[in-house]
């Protein structure tokens, strides 16, 4: 016979209420993991780990002066170094000792390579088989097309930045070091390459590579580093394989030409228009002026550093630093921006359309028309939130009397292209400018589509089981 004992009752209850709890808890957690779509966890992904690292940085142990920091300026340094900008409301090598740094430098590796590597790199070390929804979280992240091959590219992703950062870290310790000392130097090579290669921007030297304008070594190691950051790791993967019959994708054609088209055309505006270096300081060769042009080029490519003070910089210039900041570097890159490949749908677009060809083509292929009103509709809200917030920064913000409506317009480009390049704005900026500029750094590195997906719909493709009849209507 079997005997029940019943006495413990409370014992009982409390067991089964434990049971009962986890088991609401999880259908809760996956009840909500159904209504979010693979773009509004990304979106809510980045924001989490913001408020994660502001909150962090307001910490007393994080600042050289052992107070807290303001939550608005710690939560803007989150931002930017999350959405790898590099504008600061705080001078980072003045405000925030090295375990400030240190998580600065962290967040800005998660947010260079996206929130997604964390639980990829978990999935690759325990051997654990990856999930459909990370997948399709990996597809949005890296911005393909399809799921297939995800999880090996992300892989390749990590492994690609490793060797790359560390390269870069080796080389600028080999300045650092003598400079510095052994523990400070490489730190230091470390710091800059990650930032470098995450087209970040932030520095630690307190003035960023002004000290360096007669340094080639340093401006053309972070230049390399910013450039192979900007170029996009679909790019790196073409450019890698070792079968060398395969053909380059027309992805990749198109990065690789408009990327060294803008870093010519840039090399060849600045040196005609900085022709007289007034912002290089004596006993500078004309070898100097060379490669301090030719960084002026790559650094508007959403990097950030800077060897000269755009203050001095002639109206072409900035100018052109705004154009390229406004570009910005290549889709799936650490970098932001409307993108080179954007810029490139749409040049070639307007090309094939005064050839009086009704499609886009170029070296031999046909570019798709749902891409190039993906391209049109980038450009014109891109444009339009960048010209609203310029708008709004003058209303907000208090402009100096020597400078123009252009002093507020290149903050908002660099901004929005996470470049991190300022002529002074940002420190003074008020709370309300801070809010907004915040915005522009997360819209650029997350991605208009993204946002906007994440808030009006939930992602997904919806396509009208219906036609209205065609009409023209008269344009030009």
């Amino acid at each position: 016979m079997i005997h029940l004992d019943l006495s413990n009752t409370k014992e009982t209850a409390g067991v089964s209420g434990l049971i009962e709890g986890k088991m609401k808890k999880k259908s809760i957690a996956i009840k909500l993991k159904k209504r979010l779509s693979a773009v509004q966890v990304l979106a809510l992904g980045f924001i989490l780990l913001i408020f994660l690292g502001g909150a962090l940085l307001t910490l007393p142990v994080f600042s050289r002066s052992g107070t807290s920091t303001p939550f608005i300026d710690a939560l803007f340094t989150s931002v930017s170094a999350v959405c790898v900008t590099g504008l600061t409301t705080l001078n980072t090598a003045l405000h925030w000792n090295a375990y400030g740094q240190l998580i600065i430098m962290l967040l800005i590796e998660i947010g260079g390579l996206g929130f997604m590597t964390m639980p990829v790199l978990l999935y690759f070390i325990l051997r654990k088989k990856i999930t459909l929804s990370t997948r399709i979280l990996l597809r949005e992240a890296l911005n393909l097309d399809d799921m297939s091959g995800a999880f090996r590219l992300m892989i390749y992703v990590v492994k690609l930045a490793a060797i790359i950062q560390l390269t870069g870290a080796i080389l600028l310790s080999i300045q650092f070091v003598p400079e510095f000392g052994w523990r400070k130097g490489l730190f230091f090579g470390l710091f800059h390459s990650i930032s470098s290669f995450c087209n970040a921007g932030f520095d630690l030297l307190g003035d960023s590579l002004t000290p360096y304008q007669s340094n080639p070594f340093v401006l053309l190691v972070v230049g390399a580093l910013i450039i192979s950051g900007g170029l996009g790791f679909i790019v790196w993967q073409d450019l890698l394989r070792v079968k060398k019959k395969q053909k380059f994708s027309l992805h990749t054609k198109i990065a690789l030409i408009t990327t060294f088209s803008l870093l010519i055309g840039g090399f060849i505006i600045f040196f005609l228009t900085e022709k007289n270096a007034g912002q290089l300081t004596e006993g500078t060769t004309f070898f100097d002026r060379l490669i301090n042009t030719f960084f002026m080029s790559v650094t508007p490519r959403t990097a950030g550093y800077y060897s000269i003070d755009y203050m001095q910089m002639t109206n072409a210039g900035l100018i052109t630093t705004i154009f390229l900041m406004y570009i910005g570097g290549t889709s799936g890159s650490t970098a932001g921006g409307l993108k080179t490949t954007t810029f490139a749908v749409l040049v070639i677009q307007i090309v094939s359309i005064f050839k009086g060809r009704t499609r886009a083509e170029f070296m031999g292929r046909t570019i798709r028309n749902s891409t190039v009103f993906r391209a049109l509709t980038l450009f014109f809200i891109t444009l339009t939130l960048c010209v609203l917030s310029i708008m709004l920064l003058s209303i907000t913000e208090n402009i100096p009397e020597s400078s123009g409506i252009e002093y507020i317009a290149f903050e908002v480009f660099s901004a929005f292209g996470t470049v991190g390049l300022t002529m002074g704005l940002t420190p003074e900026l008020t709370f309300i400018g801070k809010i907004i500029i915040m915005l522009l750094m997360y819209i650029g590195r997350v991605g208009i589509y993204t946002v906007g997906f994440s808030l009006l719909t939930r992602g997904q493709k919806q396509q009208a089981k219906y036609k209205y009849p065609d009409e023209s209507v008269m344009i030009g």
